[in-house]
């Protein structure tokens, strides 16, 4: 796979699995804070902050979600690459339905930003990335944390009441997130790009044992954490958005869709349907990238046709305890 080392883009240094066929996902590199506090390097201000991302990426998506549902589209502005990632990385075109041009500094590949933020860096190329225009470099490009940053450090710039990390939640919160990365955030790609059958075998174990045991869960309870939204079911959705019509397939998760779930898929159709989640869904820019940008899983790189899900049909969650926030509520009604 791609990667800079010390600056320089290379298209041979980095591999994704390891000796055993395991899926290795590097860590994120920077991991700065915006703070609201006096003396923060970093502080929120309307118009300052500008969020890179990919639609068809999961991990992006989630940033996308929260900047929507906090009302934040006004104070931090985004550019979108395109979901084809060929040999130079992250592109923008913006001439391609869906996709934008680098609106901070007109770059053609996103890796530019990368080398402009530290000359000498060595990692991946990956969205989301949050840039701060005022000082001219990348703050953060860890997803959890540009959530949590969305969440709790803007809200004077945020339009919408809208608390995705409530006190009183917030322990579990933290731990439902934790729960779910492994086996279902990260477990699906464990499952499709594992090189040896054991690795994928407890991959897709894993995943359909925790995909179980939350379908159980929210037998009784309409969200991750309970009665309310939050941060912990954004990390949610935009894996089970994808499910059906791309790990299923191209990752081989094929044990079970989540439309046979009894419980995941009316939870699925209750938050697509939250008031303003379903504008950042591009199922056309996820399907064109997964089924294209890895040519080791997919060689001749057709873009599977279906399912064509009705994720508009009645869900019936609201006879659980918890509604989505008031302001979304609100959104629905205008």
């Amino acid at each position: 796979m791609n990667t800079l080392v010390d600056g320089e883009w290379r298209t041979d240094a980095y591999e994704t699995t390891d000796e055993d066929g395991s899926f290795e996902r590097q860590e994120t590199t920077f991991r700065d804070w915006v703070r609201d506090d006096p003396d923060a390097r970093f502080r929120p201000e309307a118009g300052r902050y500008h969020l890179y991302v990919s639609a068809a990426c999961p991990w992006a998506h989630r940033t996308l979600v929260t900047r929507t549902l906090l009302g934040l589209e006004d104070a931090i502005s985004v550019s979108v690459v395109d979901p084809y990632r060929d040999t130079g990385g992250w592109q923008f075109t913006p001439e391609k339905e869906g996709c934008t041009r680098d609106h901070v500094h007109d770059a053609d590949y996103l890796r530019e930003l990368y080398v402009k933020a530290d000359p000498d860096v060595t990692c991946r190329v990956t969205v989301p990335v949050l840039w701060d225009t005022a000082q001219d470099t990348i703050v953060n490009n860890e997803s959890e944390e540009i959530m949590r940053m969305f969440d709790t450090e803007f809200e004077t710039q945020a339009t919408r009441d809208v608390d995705l990390y409530p006190d009183g939640y917030r322990e579990t919160v933290d731990q439902v997130i934790e729960e779910i990365y492994e086996p279902i955030n990260n477990g699906v790609y464990r499952a499709g790009f594992a090189t040896e059958q054991a690795p994928y075998d407890e991959a897709v174990t894993e995943l359909f044992s925790a995909l179980d045991h939350w379908d159980d869960v929210l037998a009784d309870q309409r969200y991750l954490a309970g009665d309310r939204l939050t941060e912990a079911d954004i990390a949610m959705f935009t894996t089970l958005i994808r499910f059906d019509n791309v790990y299923h397939t191209h990752f081989m998760c094929n044990v079970q869709y989540v439309r046979d779930y009894e419980n995941l898929w009316p939870y699925l159709r209750d938050l697509y349907q939250t008031p303003g989640v379903a504008e950042t869904v591009d199922m056309d820019h996820i399907t064109e990238h997964y089924y294209t940008t890895h040519p080791d899983v997919n060689p001749h790189q057709i873009i599977a046709r279906g399912p064509d899900l009705d994720l508009e049909s009645p869900h019936d969650r609201d006879d659980l305890p918890g509604e989505p926030p008031s302001d979304l509520v609100a959104l629905a009604d205008d």
